[in-house]
C-alpha cells in the first residue's frame, strides 16, 4: 500500500482516470473532491497521506486549497493543471506544493511526480526537525551556561563545580539539566 490519497478535480472523467491510475499503483483513494472547499474539508476529515489537486476548480482554486490544507497538516501535494503558466507554478511553490503536472498526463508522469513530492516533503520535514532540535539544544546550552554563571558568582564555585552541582540536582530530581538550570535561574536571578 502506497498510502491514502485525496484527489480534487472538478472534471469527473479526469477524476475517475486519476482514481484508476492511483489505485492501480497501490494507493488507497480515501476521498474525492469536486472543488477546493470540499478538498479542504475532506483533507481535514480523512487525514490523507498526500493529495493530488487540480489548480483550476470552481470557488476556491487548488493552490488556495493546498495552502489551507498545508496550514493544518503538512502533507505532500501534487498540482495538476492544463495551463503551463509560470505564475501558477510560482504560486504553487510559494504555497508549499512539491509537485506539478501539466495535463494531459500519463501514469508514467504522475507516479514520479508523487514520488518526488514525497521525497521533497520528507526532506523538509527532516530539516524542520533538525532545526527544532538545534534550537532546543542551543536554548538548553544557554540556560545551563547562565545557571553555571549564577552558581559560580553566588557560591564562589569553579565552572566544573557549578556544572557538577547542576548535574547532581538533575540526577536527584530526575529532571533534565535544562529544567534544573531554568529553575535555578528563576530562583537566583533578580527579576
Amino acid at each position: 500500500m502506497n498510502g491514502r490519497i485525496l484527489i480534487a478535480e472538478d472534471e469527473t472523467i479526469i477524476r475517475l482516470d486519476l482514481r484508476q491510475l492511483l489505485e492501480g499503483a497501490g494507493f488507497e483513494v480515501c476521498a474525492e473532491a469536486r472543488d477546493g472547499e470540499e478538498a479542504v474539508a475532506l483533507a481535514r476529515a480523512e487525514q490523507p497521506d498526500l493529495a493530488v489537486l487540480d489548480v483550476k476548480m470552481p470557488g476556491l482554486d487548488g493552490i488556495e486549497a493546498a495552502r489551507k490544507i498545508l496550514d493544518e497538516r503538512p502533507i505532500p501535494i501534487v498540482m495538476l493543471t492544463a495551463y503551463g503558466e509560470q505564475e501558477l507554478v510560482a504560486r504553487a511553490v510559494e504555497a508549499g506544493v512539491f509537485g506539478y503536472l501539466v495535463k494531459p498526463f500519463r501514469e508514467t508522469d504522475l507516479l514520479p511526480a508523487i514520488a518526488t513530492a514525497r521525497a521533497r516533503h520528507d526532506e523538509l520535514t527532516a530539516l524542520r526537525e533538525e532545526a527544532e532540535s538545534l534550537a532546543e539544544a542551543l536554548a538548553a546550552r544557554k540556560a545551563i551556561e547562565r545557571a553555571k554563571g549564577l552558581l559560580m558568582q553566588r557560591e564562589g564555585l569553579t565552572e566544573s563545580e557549578a556544572f557538577a552541582r547542576l548535574r547532581k540536582a538533575s540526577q536527584i530530581s530526575g529532571r533534565p539539566l535544562k529544567v534544573v538550570a531554568d529553575a535555578l535561574i528563576a530562583t537566583l536571578e533578580p527579576s
